[in-house]
């Protein structure tokens, strides 16, 4: 059963590194973009944004390193990984932040994102983590930018 009071008493992960040493450690971890788990576990399953159809979890982005990623730095993974959905606070509202939880995926939503049940909240994502994010991404050679599909048009992003 749930209990309250996650959003007060969750650690908060500070740096890149500590999260990429949690992703080294641990499978099934996710982030969730959202206003926190006490909400989103209130009642746990998101909502399509364009239809209002309620999906069977909660939408999250995975964390595990898929094996194509092979010797890579697993850093530059997990900060892709944050970039991604960078932009949702914009989108959605200024009070959404990322938080990482382990679970497990029951299925797929319309953008095919992960959907998961089980949720475990493990820690709120601070910003200064964020912004190492996008100095990580900035650093690598290849053009690239985050998920936004609509150039921040709000009402109008990703349901992850």
């Amino acid at each position: 059963m749930h209990q309250k009071n996650h959003d007060a008493t969750l650690p908060v992960i500070r740096t890149l590194d500590e999260l990429t040493e949690i992703v080294a450690r641990r499978t099934d971890l996710y982030v969730r973009w959202s206003m926190g788990p006490d909400i989103d576990l209130s009642a746990p399953a998101s909502r399509d944004d364009l239809t209002g159809v309620t999906l069977p979890g909660l939408s999250a982005s995975p964390l595990d390193v898929e094996p194509w990623w092979s010797e890579r730095p697993l850093r530059v993974w997990a900060a892709r990984r944050l970039y991604d959905y960078a932009h949702l606070p914009h989108v959605k509202d200024p009070r959404v932040r990322p938080w990482l939880l382990r679970g497990r995926e029951s299925g797929r939503g319309p953008d095919n994102e992960p959907l998961v049940t089980s949720v475990e909240p493990l820690g709120w994502i601070d910003r200064s983590v964020m912004d190492e994010a996008a100095q990580e991404i900035g650093r690598q050679r290849g053009r690239w930018g985050p998920l936004d599909r609509h150039g921040g048009h709000r009402g109008q992003g990703r349901t992850a």
